[in-house]
């Protein structure tokens, strides 16, 4: 990477960069590299496009060469930069929380669809992490107030720095506890998560990094679906007459959650949704009014 009598220009640093993470396995080396930049100059990754010939200061360049070696360890993108997009909202992420993954905009999309006409709304989230789906839900919903339940404590704090990122502190609680042990005594609307969900076995073969993220937001037990159990067993109390739940699911999984509301007479018409990629991904349990 040492070029003793040329300087770096935005344009040769990304070329070089680009090879460099090809050559590692990364799997979006170009774009990685781009967004990286892009962070370490303050700047829109269009900036790059027109600025190829602009050379790199001395300070850039050492910023630049901490990212390259965090991502060549395999450190997600979003962890390094700090923040990850999500619902047109830059959520701030960190270690102690999972990164919003695209596929989950389908179950706030859902969800929103589903509340947008209804007045004093009132939903939880559990298992909140970075506070992607209460806070997109608030920020559409002006109508609605929010709860939360996490079992991190680090997750919370990152949350909470976002609702105020966001503007919607006022509208929103949250409760630190196991599933719903902090909300027991209360009803909703609608319960809402993305539960960990991958089964245990398969934790090991993850990408390395998805490795990276709490584990506790990923492991679902044998199967996968322990805490699905736990949520449709106990949220049927929760739930108001007409409400919903509505869940992320992982690949196959729709139709084993789906078939966890045949044991409740409370619960009715189940609905499932595809995600971007025809798999299906959501959930909705909805519960007779």
């Amino acid at each position: 990477m040492e070029k003793p009598n040329e300087v770096w220009t935005i344009g040769s640093i990304l070329k070089w960069t680009g090879q460099y993470f090809a050559d590692k396995g990364v799997e979006s080396p170009r774009l990685d590299a781009e967004v990286l930049l892009s962070h370490v100059l303050g700047k829109e990754r269009i900036y790059l496009y027109v600025h190829f010939d602009e050379p790199l200061q001395a300070d850039e360049m050492a910023q630049y060469k901490d990212a390259i070696k965090k991502r060549i360890a395999r450190m997600p993108v979003a962890y390094i930069i700090g923040y990850k997009e999500f619902m047109g909202l830059d959520f701030n992420v960190s270690p102690a929380v999972l990164i919003p993954r695209p596929d989950t905009e389908i179950l706030v999309e859902a969800v929103i669809e589903r509340l947008k006409e209804k007045e004093n709304v009132s939903f939880v989230d559990i298992g909140t992490g970075s506070g992607a789906i209460v806070l997109s839900l608030l920020a559409n919903l002006p109508q609605a107030v929010g709860s939360t339940v996490d079992i991190s404590e680090a997750a919370i704090a990152v949350a909470k720095d976002n609702a105020e990122k966001f503007g919607v502190s006022d509208r929103v609680s949250f409760f630190h506890g196991d599933v719903y042990s902090p909300v027991k005594d209360q009803v909703f609307d609608a319960i809402i998560s993305n539960p960990p969900y991958i089964p245990d076995a398969d934790i090991e073969s993850l990408q390395p990094e998805v490795k990276c993220e709490p584990h506790g937001a990923l492991a679902g037990g044998t199967d996968g679906l322990d805490f699905y159990r736990k949520l449709v067993r106990e949220g049927v109390t929760l739930l108001k007459s007409g409400g919903f739940m509505a869940f992320e699911v992982g690949i196959h999984q729709a139709a084993a959650v789906a078939k966890l509301a045949e044991t409740f007479s409370e619960l009715g018409e189940v609905s499932v949704l595809k995600d971007y990629g025809g798999i299906e991904r959501v959930v909705i349990i909805n519960k007779r009014e």
